[in-house]
């Protein structure tokens, strides 16, 4: 399990930015460092505990880059095309049964050892072939259309780093290496729970004043993508002693915890309390909107994570607290979100050192670029406005003014929540 300090998440100002949250996470978080071997087709997505190095060349030998004729580059054409014997035939997942001697050519196919003798390949669309001859043109030069061994990867060379998330081509290349199994960080194990009596679980009666809740399911959906191991606690009513009892009963399984709702300062909002009773809390007031309540702590060694009661809110604070600590309990490299440039077809207007995110869908303007077109409410409270766009925009803090035709920073959900 994770044992970080209790003074971990300290932080000595009135109002935490954005970049101070990412960079108070990766500096003060520490990997649980525990590891386990899975196999090649179970390996997607896990952070890589150990270096690959490359326990052979890719490719492991010298071959042909396409159809052709492989002959050797001293008897290259210089100025004529000239016509050479074809002594042999070599296919790929075979060798030539011969070296090709000076002025001859060998009938060779894409993947192909190729053979001694040969260090240049003419592409078949390039000759003529004349019977049992193939004329050649002039002006190729040597080691054309080959591919040497070691090209792609030397032997040795680290080819795999600790701490990446593994995705589809990373599995490739350790398969084409010959590695059937990986060494990964063992799933990180989060209990999640949401708080208040104004919620039900779905499936359970409503009351007439009750909402079914949706955080927790959204929270559980995006832990496991990151490839978590999620533990549904369920919703833990408004009593202060009852939620003390629940934090503490979960801290010594579970390498991190994360509530919902709970976080704000009102008389009903008991989580702050609950947390100081059996841990330390850091109660942070983050410079973000839709968010700014989030609430950051110890318990047992076992950090904790209370995220805002609004879903919009809720998501926005996962993706900037909640998934850098994820990546830094890993030992994940760092995976900064790097905005892409849109054109904004809204106007807005916005607090001075504050990050704003806007919802936004995306359009293909007349003249072929793409346009955020803002979600027309705003609430933090409005499930739709999450599932009817594409993305967010984030206006950074020292932005007050967004005007139509600006560009803007546009984060897709699939870059998010990945």
């Amino acid at each position: 399990m994770a044992q970080l300090s209790d003074d971990c998440f300290a932080f000595g100002g009135p109002m935490m930015s954005v970049d101070e949250a990412v960079r108070l996470i990766a500096e003060r978080v520490r990997p649980i460092g525990d590891s386990e071997v899975v196999t090649l087709v179970r390996a997607d997505g896990r952070v890589l505990a150990k270096d690959v190095a490359a326990p052979l060349p890719l490719p492991p030998f010298t071959n042909s880059a396409v159809d052709g004729y492989a002959v050797s580059s001293r008897d290259l054409p210089d100025t004529n095309e000239q016509s050479f014997p074809v002594t042999g035939r070599v296919q790929a997942g075979s060798s030539a049964q011969a070296p090709v001697q000076s002025r001859q050519a060998m009938r060779i196919f894409t993947g192909a050892p190729m053979p001694d003798g040969a260090d240049t390949v003419f592409m078949q669309e390039d000759v003529r072939v004349d019977g049992d001859k193939v004329v050649l043109p002039a002006g190729l030069k040597p080691g054309a259309n080959v591919r040497p061994a070691g090209e792609d990867i030397a032997v040795g060379h680290v080819a795999l780093k600790a701490g990446q998330r593994l995705r589809p081509q990373d599995i490739a290349l350790a398969a084409a290496f010959g590695l059937t199994q990986l060494d990964v960080v063992r799933r990180l194990r989060v209990a999640v729970f949401s708080t208040g009596n104004e919620l039900a679980s779905p499936g359970d009666p409503r009351a007439a004043a009750q909402l079914f809740d949706s955080n927790r399911f959204m929270l559980m959906a995006m832990l496991a993508r990151l490839g978590c191991d999620v533990s549904d606690l369920g919703i833990l009513r408004d009593d202060c002693a009852a939620l003390a009892q629940a934090l503490l009963r979960v801290a010594g399984s579970h390498d991190l915890i994360l509530t919902t709702g709970g976080v704000s300062t009102g008389e009903e909002d008991h989580v702050k309390a609950s947390v100081e009773s059996v841990g330390k809390l850091v109660l942070w007031r983050m410079a973000i909107k839709p968010g700014r309540p989030v609430a950051m702590g110890i318990i047992g060694g076992t950090p904790f994570i209370g995220l805002p009661g609004n879903p919009v809110a809720s998501f926005v604070t996962f993706v900037h607290v909640v998934r850098p600590t994820i990546l830094a309990l890993s030992g994940a490299l760092p995976e900064p979100l790097a905005p892409m440039p849109v054109r904004a077809g809204f106007a807005y207007k916005k607090k001075i050192a504050r990050r704003e995110y806007v919802r936004v869908s995306l359009r293909k303007a007349a003249d072929g670029r793409l346009e955020a077109i803002k979600f027309p409410r705003e609430g933090a409270g409005l499930l739709s406005s999450l599932v009817d766009t594409a993305g967010l925009v984030e206006l950074g803090e020292d932005v007050t003014l967004v005007e139509p035709g600006q560009t803007v920073g546009f984060l897709s959900y699939a870059s998010l929540i990945n």
